[in-house]
């Protein structure tokens, strides 16, 4: 239901952006949210937005990443900047119902 993109590999202190899309409406789903899982870690939450446009962040990423959402595309964004090597992980977008396949961010020099 969820297809994400915009991964790849990016040195430190660089940037990427993710992108969700949904294949049907998201505007009716209140929380939209990623979640990223390094190798051999759990899975972690990253970042969630309301349908009014609220926004959270966990304390990691805080500062440098921004998530937003666009409901006329059904689309859901994640701009990660100032990219540390502990970002590489792979990224999920989702909501409460459903996540996306993946997609890998490597933060390597």
């Amino acid at each position: 239901q969820f297809v994400e993109s915009g991964g790849g590999l990016v040195q430190p202190g660089g940037s990427l952006r993710l992108s969700c899309a949904a294949s049907g409406s998201i505007s009716s789903i209140y929380n939209m949210a990623w979640f990223r899982q390094a190798p051999g870690k759990q899975r972690e939450w990253v970042a969630t937005i309301t349908s009014g446009g609220r926004t959270d962040y966990a304390d990691s990423v805080k500062g440098r990443f921004t998530i937003s959402r666009d409901n006329a595309k059904n689309a859901v964004y994640l701009q990660m900047n100032s990219l540390k090597p502990e970002d590489t992980a792979v990224y999920y977008c989702s909501s409460p119902n459903s996540w996306g396949q993946g997609t890998q961010v490597t933060v390597s020099s």
